[in-house]
């Protein structure tokens, strides 16, 4: 009788599931956690809805090209793209307009021009410059709102932050605006800043670990702050200075004390779930929240229209020139 009953629930499911559109995720890189944290997010948010096939393109644009093509061939309804190269996107809208097949861009925006090439072509995502600037907020409330007089963060009372800074992809859209937008964000607040180094670490952890090693290495107790691109080498960058004792957890309670104990600030850019518990426990001095499952609905919101041919004014995210939804970063500490 229970096999009998799984049997008519299995049957039932494939009814409800063979009917619906079909839906193509096709991500840059599922090593990425933020990526993977958003494609998870879609798929459970699109679950009632429509059914997805994930694509991992692996970081290489060959791989996107061939799984868009595969898409094609497969007469798939939608493609939800987080492009590998968002300069490269304008063959892509291309070949999917002249196969009528919407497509809702995301995480890394193309260009205007390439994006206005087909009607049926959109992208969410956040406003680059606005993390930044959060960013900065979060520094000014570390070191205090008179930049003529910093507090004891100021190690050498020199009323300069002598900053770390661990970037992301070299020329990535991102990373180039993050980290232009963070030093101009505090300047224009009067700080005085001596840029140690800026180092490229792929927004990986490893990477950012061993560069930051190296950092410490040269620099040592010179440095104030730590600037990074994105949580996962904010901890890596942590997970160096912990190595070599910058961080002290001295009563062994798991959270470090900012009054009493050493630390050294450093604030990453997405709202992790590890970065946020780094927050709570003092390792983390601060991320701008990059929100994933707001993203996510948007998203699938946005694809469920088009899916039905519904009017975008039914959607309840703003929609600007009918293109773009851009959702807001929001601030931990």
């Amino acid at each position: 009788m229970k096999k009998f009953i799984m049997l008519i629930l299995t049957l039932l499911l494939f009814s409800c599931t063979k009917g619906r559109e079909s839906v193509s995720l096709i991500i840059y890189n599922g090593n990425d956690p933020f990526i993977n944290s958003m494609a998870n997010n879609i798929e459970r948010e699109s679950s009632d809805l429509f059914n997805i096939e994930k694509f991992d393109s692996k970081n290489f644009q060959i791989n996107q090209n061939e799984f868009i093509n595969q898409c094609i061939d497969n007469k798939t309804s939608l493609i939800m793209l987080n492009p590998v190269d968002r300069l490269g996107v304008y063959p892509i809208i291309r070949k999917l307009k002249a196969n009528n097949i919407p497509v809702i861009l995301f995480n890394r925006e193309p260009l205007k021009k390439d994006l206005d090439i087909w009607e049926k072509a959109f992208y969410v995502g956040t406003k680059g410059e606005q993390s930044a600037q959060i960013q900065g907020e979060i520094i000014y409330n570390l070191f205090g709102s008179n930049p003529l007089k910093l507090n004891n963060l100021d190690k050498n009372s020199n009323n300069e932050i002598e900053i770390v800074i661990l970037k992301g992809e070299q020329g990535h859209q991102d990373a180039e605006i993050r980290t232009t937008e963070v030093v101009n964000s505090l300047k224009s607040k009067g700080y005085k800043l001596n840029i140690l180094v800026t180092e490229v670490a792929n927004w990986k952890r490893s990477e950012a670990y061993e560069k930051m090693k190296a950092i410490i290495n040269k620099y040592g107790n010179s440095i104030e702050l730590v600037i990074s691109n994105n949580d996962e080498m904010a901890i890596g960058g942590i997970d160096a200075l912990i190595e070599s004792n910058m961080f002290q957890d001295l009563d062994q309670n798991g959270i470090i004390n900012k009054e009493t104990e050493p630390w050294i600030p450093v604030v990453g850019i997405d709202g992790l779930q590890e970065a946020i518990i780094l927050v709570r426990n003092g390792y983390l001095a601060g991320t701008v929240v990059n929100d994933s499952v707001l993203q996510a609905k948007a998203i699938v919101e946005l694809a469920n229209i088009l899916l039905h041919n519904k009017s975008l004014t039914q959607l309840t995210f703003d929609i600007i020139d009918n293109k773009y939804i851009m959702l807001d970063y929001r601030i931990l500490q």
